[in-house]
């Protein structure tokens, strides 16, 4: 059991700070966050380089140390290592909040295995603004962030997620925003989607429809910025109830999702022989034969 004092404590100990930066717009930087990186001892960043320009840009003259996906099994245990001996270390990502999607989350796994005090300041962040300013139920959300770039792997995460009754939130890049959205639509049907590019900075943008809506204005503009994708949740029926098809047919369930979800017949079929856990040859036999 680990219970955290996150203020009041001996100064002579160290600290991680995790220190949320703007996702755009400097403005969004917090009086907290610029006194907080001013008092630490070392910086750790995701970039070196860019956090400089944001250093540079409130006069702050702390010493950078980098810290990222490819050095973090071994700068990690050396940042712990220099809290343990008493140095204040704060860790900030390109942009947003340090832990979400990125390897920020690792090293507070390792402060806090080794009892050591991690204090979170609040900040910018895209998945939320994204989500409340996406007119989607924020009643409750499932915070996904980037999936898997192989198209199995994709495909299998989405599928877990079909019967996801929340609001679901990812992260994509503009490269592979189509694909992505393809995917999606495979596996969800025809869902109010709404999104979000470029949070904060002078060419916000909210793009809100149907998938196909929003596919369609993918296939005509060049797409450019990070993407938020804000999907809506699977349909109450079928979350509250897993049997709501067991009064239909099983070409009346094939058709459900064929005119209600827009899906394709292969697609149908598919989700029809996993909701009633038979193989797809059967279901194909009783839809185009039967």
């Amino acid at each position: 059991m680990n219970i955290q004092k996150s203020f009041g404590n001996d100064e002579q100990l160290g600290e991680l700070y995790i220190v949320p930066t703007p996702i755009g717009n400097l403005q969004d930087m917090t009086y907290r966050a610029v006194a907080t990186l001013n008092k630490v001892d070392v910086i750790a960043a995701e970039d070196t380089r860019n956090t400089k320009k944001l250093l540079n840009h409130f006069d702050i003259p702390t010493y950078l140390i980098s810290y990222h996906e490819h050095n973090k099994t071994t700068r990690g245990p050396e940042l712990i290592d220099r809290i343990k001996h008493g140095e204040k270390i704060a860790v900030v990502s390109d942009a947003g909040m340090p832990g979400i999607s990125d390897p920020g989350s690792d090293l507070v796994k390792l402060a806090t295995e080794e009892n050591l005090p991690v204090i979170v300041l609040p900040g910018a962040n895209a998945a939320l603004p994204a989500l409340v300013g996406s007119g989607l139920s924020t009643d409750s959300f499932y915070f996904y962030g980037f999936l898997p770039r192989k198209k199995k792997e994709r495909l299998a995460e989405l599928e877990i997620m079909q019967k996801q009754y929340s609001t679901i939130i990812f992260y994509e890049s503009p490269h592979r925003l189509r694909e992505m959205l393809v995917h999606v639509h495979m596996q969800f049907g025809n869902r109010k989607t709404v999104l979000a590019r470029e949070l904060t900075k002078r060419y916000e943008e909210y793009v809100r429809g149907t998938l196909e809506e929003v596919m369609n204005w993918a296939d005509r503009e060049e797409i450019r910025g990070e993407f938020c994708v804000i999907v809506e949740g699977s349909d109450e029926e079928e979350f509250t109830n897993p049997f709501w098809w067991s009064h239909l047919s099983m070409i009346e369930h094939v058709e459900y999702y064929i005119k209600e979800k827009g899906m394709k017949s292969k697609e149908a079929i598919k989700q029809t022989s996993v909701d009633r856990k038979l193989s797809k040859r059967e279901v194909y036999q009783a839809y185009h034969v039967e």
